[in-house]
C-alpha cells in the first residue's frame, strides 16, 4: 500500500525586476486597482457609493445571514475537535523537535494586540452596555432593556462576539497557513491553504483570485478597525484637551467630526507605515509588549476603583451561561420576515394596515413605545391591545434585524480580519503544537477578553444601575463610553493621567493593527516573501488611508453615520473570503487525514 505524497509544488510567479519586483503582478495590481476604484467611486459619487453599498449590504444579509452564523459556528467546533484529537493535536507546526520562535509573553502580547486590541478598547464598555439595552431577549420582549434581568443575556452575547468564535475564525486561517508553511515548506500565503483540495489549480489564475480576495478582505477589515479606533482616539484627545474642532457638537451626542477623524487618521497611518518598515521583529514586538503593559495598568485601575466584586460575580455566572448556550449561539440563525408573513401573524383588525405597520414592528432598534408613538392615521386609532399584538407579530423580523446588524456584523468583521490576523498568528507560532496553537490562541485570549469586558463593562453597568452615572454612560457615543466611565469613576490628576494613558494605548493598538496589516498584505502579494521591498508597504499605507478617508467623507455627505459606508463595504468584501475559509476547513480535514495515514504507513513499515 502506498499513499500519494501531498502537493507542494506551488509556483507563484513574481516579477524579477521593475516596479513590482518580488511581487505577483496579477495579485498586487488587481488588489490595488479594486481599492483605487473604490476610492474614486466614494470621492466622485459619494451619495451613490453610500446608497449602493448600504442597499447591497441589506440584500446580502437577507440571503447570507444564516450562512455567516452557521459557518462561523462550524469553524469553532472544528478547531476544538482538531485540538482534542490525539493524532492531530500533537502535531508540531514545524520540523520535529523545533522550538517556538518567541517567548510565551511576547507571543501572547502580539496575538492579543493584533487580534482584538482596538476592539477591546472601543467596545470594552460599549459592547456590554449596548447589549444590556438591546439583545434577542429584549427584542422579543422577554426582559426589559437596561434592567437587572437584561444583564445575563447582555454578557452572553458579549462573550459570544468576543470569545471562541472570534478567535476561532483567526485561528482556522492561521492554523492552515502555519501547517502547510512549516510542515511542507510552502509559501506563507492564502492560496497555499487550498492546495490539498485544488492542487495545481492554485498555481494559475484561480490562485491569484484567492489571494486577491484575502487582500481585499484584509484592507476592509483593517479599515473598520482603524475607523473605530481613530474615533476613540479623537474622543480621548477631546476629553483631555477640549479641542472643539475635533468634535461635531451639533447633535444630541458629541461625536468626532470628519476633520478630527481625518487628522487622527493621518497621524496614525504615518506612524504605522514607519513601524511597518521596521518589520515584525522590532516595531510590532516593541509596540505589542507596550500594549500589554498599559492594558494591565488600565485593568488594575478598574479593579481598584471600579465595581470589581460585581464584575467578578458577573464573570462567573456569565461564563457558565455562555458555555451552556454555546451550541445555540453557534447555530441559531434567524431568517428574515417577509411582509406577507408579518401580515399573516397580525390580528384580523390590523391586517388591512400591514404595509403601514411592517417597518415599525420589525425595526430591531426601536421599542414598543416608539412603535406606538410613530403610528399615524388609521393605524394610530387601533385599540391598544391590537397595537401591542401587531408589535409582537414583528418579533421574528426584529430578531433577524438584530442578528444581521450585530452578530453577523461581528462575524464578517472577524472574517475580514482573518487573513491579516491568521497570517500574523502563523508567522509568530512556528514550533508550537496544533493543540498549543488552538488552545493558546482561542481559549486563553477569549478568557482574557471576557475578564476585560466584564471588569470594564460591568463597572459601567453598575454605575448606571446604582444611579451614579445618571444615564451619562448610556447616552455617550460608543467610542466615548470608556472615557465617560472613567469620569464617573475617578477624578482629578488621576483621571487626567489615566485618560492620557488610554489615548496612548489606543494609539499604539492602532499602529500595531495597521502595521501588521501592511506587513500581511505585502507578504500575500509577494507570494509569501516577508522580506520584499518596503515601497509597497508605503503604497498600501497610503491606499488604506485613502479608503478610510473617502468612505468616512462619503458617509458624512450621505447624511448617515460616517462609519456605515466602511462597515457595509467590509461585510460585502468578507463574504467571498468566508467561502474561501469554508474550503480551507475542508482542505485541512483532508490534509490531516492523509498525513495521519502516511504516519501510520511509515510506522508499519518501520515495524
Amino acid at each position: 500500500m502506498s499513499i500519494k505524497p501531498p502537493f507542494t509544488n506551488l509556483d507563484i510567479q513574481t516579477a524579477s525586476k521593475g516596479f513590482y519586483e518580488g511581487h505577483n503582478v496579477g495579485v498586487a495590481f488587481t488588489s490595488k486597482l479594486i481599492m483605487v476604484l473604490l476610492v474614486i467611486w466614494a470621492l466622485i459619487w459619494p451619495g451613490n457609493a453610500v446608497g449602493t453599498l448600504g442597499s447591497f449590504n441589506a440584500r446580502l444579509l437577507e440571503s447570507f445571514n444564516s450562512f455567516y452564523i452557521i459557518v462561523t459556528g462550524l469553524f469553532m467546533f472544528f478547531l476544538l475537535a482538531v485540538a482534542l484529537l490525539p493524532a492531530t493535536g500533537k502535531r508540531v507546526l514545524g520540523k520535529p523537535g523545533e522550538k517556538p520562535e518567541f517567548r510565551n509573553f511576547s507571543w501572547f502580547s502580539m496575538m492579543f494586540g493584533a487580534g482584538l486590541g482596538v476592539g477591546l478598547m472601543v467596545f470594552a464598555t460599549a459592547e456590554p452596555l449596548g447589549l444590556w439595552g438591546s439583545n434577542p431577549m429584549t427584542v422579543a420582549g422577554q426582559v426589559a432593556p437596561n434592567s437587572p434581568e437584561a444583564l445575563q443575556p447582555a454578557y452572553r452575547y458579549t462573550f459570544a462576539h468576543y470569545g471562541f468564535h472570534a478567535w476561532g475564525v483567526y485561528v482556522l486561517t492561521g492554523l492552515c497557513l502555519a501547517y502547510y508553511a512549516y510542515t511542507r515548506d510552502m509559501p506563507l500565503t492564502i492560496r497555499t491553504t487550498l492546495t490539498p483540495l485544488l492542487g495545481g489549480w492554485m498555481n494559475g489564475w484561480l490562485g491569484n483570485v484567492v489571494d486577491i480576495l484575502g487582500v481585499v478582505a484584509t484592507i476592509l477589515g483593517v479599515a473598520v478597525t482603524i475607523g473605530f479606533g481613530v474615533a476613540q482616539f479623537i474622543d480621548g484627545v477631546y476629553s483631555i484637551f477640549g479641542v472643539a474642532w475635533l468634535m461635531d457638537l451639533s447633535g444630541d451626542v458629541p461625536r468626532p467630526s470628519v476633520a478630527g477623524m481625518l487628522a487622527g487618521l493621518l497621524t496614525i497611518m504615518c506612524l504605522s507605515v514607519l513601524s511597518a518598515i521596521s518589520g515584525v521583529g522590532r516595531g510590532i514586538k516593541i509596540l505589542s509588549d507596550l500594549n500589554l503593559v498599559l492594558s494591565m495598568i488600565l485593568l488594575l485601575v478598574f479593579v481598584i476603583f471600579g465595581s470589581f466584586l460585581f464584575a467578578m460575580t458577573t464573570y462567573a455566572t456569565a461564563l457558565f451561561d455562555y458555555v451552556r448556550h454555546l451550541p445555540q449561539l453557534s447555530f441559531l440563525a434567524y431568517p428574515p420576515q417577509s411582509e406577507a408573513a408579518f401580515a399573516a401573524a397580525l390580528p384580523e383588525a390590523a391586517r388591512p394596515l400591514a404595509d403601514q405597520l411592517y417597518a415599525g414592528a420589525t425595526n430591531a432598534w426601536g421599542s414598543l413605545e416608539g412603535f406606538q408613538s410613530g403610528l399615524t392615521g388609521a393605524a394610530a386609532e387601533l385599540p391598544q391591545d391590537v397595537q401591542i399584538a401587531a408589535y409582537a407579530a414583528g418579533t421574528p423580523g426584529r430578531e433577524f434585524g438584530w442578528q444581521s446588524g450585530w452578530t453577523t456584523f461581528y462575524w464578517a468583521w472577524w472574517i475580514a480580519f482573518a487573513p491579516f490576523v491568521g497570517l500574523f498568528l502563523a508567522r509568530i507560532s512556528r514550533g508550537r503544537t496544533v493543540r498549543e496553537f488552538v488552545f493558546g490562541c482561542v481559549i486563553l485570549p477569549s478568557l482574557v477578553c471576557f475578564a476585560w469586558m466584564t471588569i470594564l463593562g460591568a463597572t459601567a453597568i453598575d454605575l448606571e444601575l446604582n444611579g451614579a452615572a445618571n444615564g451619562a454612560i448610556i447616552g455617550a457615543s460608543n467610542t466615548a463610553k470608556l472615557f465617560v466611565t472613567l469620569q464617573n469613576m475617578i477624578s482629578g490628576p488621576l483621571l487626567a493621567g489615566i485618560s492620557a494613558m488610554c489615548v496612548v494605548l489606543v494609539l499604539t493598538f492602532l499602529i500595531t493593527s495597521a502595521d501588521s496589516g501592511l506587513l500581511v498584505m505585502n507578504t500575500v502579494m509577494s507570494g509569501g516573501d516577508e522580506a520584499s521591498g518596503m515601497r509597497h508597504r508605503i503604497i498600501w499605507g497610503v491606499i488604506l488611508t485613502l479608503v478610510i478617508a473617502t468612505l468616512l467623507i462619503a458617509g458624512k455627505l450621505g447624511d448617515t453615520n460616517p462609519m456605515d459606508a466602511i462597515k457595509s463595504a467590509m461585510i460585502i468584501g468578507a463574504l467571498p473570503f468566508t467561502m474561501v475559509m469554508a474550503l480551507m476547513m475542508l482542505s485541512l480535514i483532508k490534509a490531516l487525514y492523509r498525513d495521519s495515514l502516511r504516519d501510520r504507513l511509515t510506522a508499519t513499515q518501520r515495524a
